[in-house]
């Protein structure tokens, strides 16, 4: 049994293989309609999602699947008391495979201790959010056609970012790529990655204050929202909500194949004028979510050829 809690459990031949098998998903749906037939999943989310959970059950119910879970801490025992690892243990009598969001660092990984069936980490507070990663990196390489030989700009809340963070650990094994980080000091990335990815890594990267300054340089810009939820003050969230704003004034200076990603929700942070361009790639890179959690799922409950091993 398998399980996905960080990117970098997956290789980067398994990450192939599963953007191929996405790939063969998105050109021939009915070839997989029926392939989880009688297979259930289990959506445990102890925090608020929209995308990231009903592109899960909407990825089971396509392969043919059910789906069974919540949708908050509040409608699980968790409210009696019970802890993550006897919920999972529970949870993995009645599911083939679980998919679980939780706000503290650690508790899906916790879980697969416990688990009887595998378990796909859905988000861990400010840490890892590897199915993200995968339909970052699918949408990079469907938009630009590789995923090696790029600029990519993050811009934003770099420090509590989950999905900043494992999109830089997965890209990192690719080659030729260069990161600019555009954040205000405070939101500045986690030491940790400076170290293990840029410094022990040799992964190449800037720092940059203003997106004006660098935006000509970027091949893929990814836009992400300051968290409230991640602040302790509230007065530090309000100062620095709106520091970046991407805007079509902004586009101006960006190369004419930029790709712009955004994991979702916005704010503030891309202002809707910046929708009908077509270097806006989120709602497309939405749509790759439930594509390829499709390719995941299949993958990690050994219906795919090529599974992860």
């Amino acid at each position: 049994m398998r399980h996905l809690i960080d990117p970098m459990d997956l290789s980067v031949e398994e990450i192939d293989g599963l953007l191929k098998l996405a790939d063969d998903i998105i050109a021939s749906p009915d070839k997989y309609a029926n392939a989880c037939a009688r297979k259930k999943l289990a959506t445990l989310f102890f925090e608020p999602s929209t995308r990231t959970r009903l592109s899960f059950e909407a990825a089971m119910l396509e392969l043919g699947g059910s789906v069974l879970g919540f949708s908050s801490a509040d409608s699980s025992s968790a409210t009696k008391g019970e802890s993550v690892a006897d919920t999972v243990k529970v949870v993995s009598c009645y599911a083939d495979i679980i998919a679980m969001r939780h706000p503290k660092e650690g508790a899906p990984c916790l879980a697969s201790m416990k688990s009887d069936s595998p378990i796909i980490n859905a988000g861990d507070g400010g840490h890892n959010h590897p199915t993200q990663t995968l339909t970052d990196i699918l949408t990079i390489w469907r938009e630009k056609g590789r995923l090696t030989d790029m600029t990519i700009g993050c811009c934003g809340d770099l420090k509590f970012g989950r999905t900043v963070h494992s999109l830089i650990k997965a890209m990192s094994r690719y080659a030729n790529i260069r990161f600019i980080l555009i954040s205000p000091e405070e939101l500045e990335i986690p030491d940790y990655l400076k170290e293990e990815v840029f410094g022990e890594g040799g992964l190449e990267y800037i720092k940059a204050r203003k997106l004006d300054d660098v935006i000509d340089q970027l091949d893929v810009l990814y836009m992400t929202r300051v968290q409230r939820e991640r602040f302790f003050n509230e007065a530090d969230y309000i100062r620095l909500k709106d520091t970046y704003i991407l805007d079509m004034k902004k586009l101006k200076h960006a190369k004419k194949d930029l790709s712009i990603l955004h994991p979702l929700p916005r704010v503030n942070e891309i202002s809707v004028e910046v929708d009908d361009d077509p270097r806006a790639c989120y709602f497309r890179q939405a749509l790759n979510g439930k594509y390829i959690r499709m390719a995941l799922i299949l993958t990690m409950l050994g219906l795919a050829k090529g599974e992860m091993n």
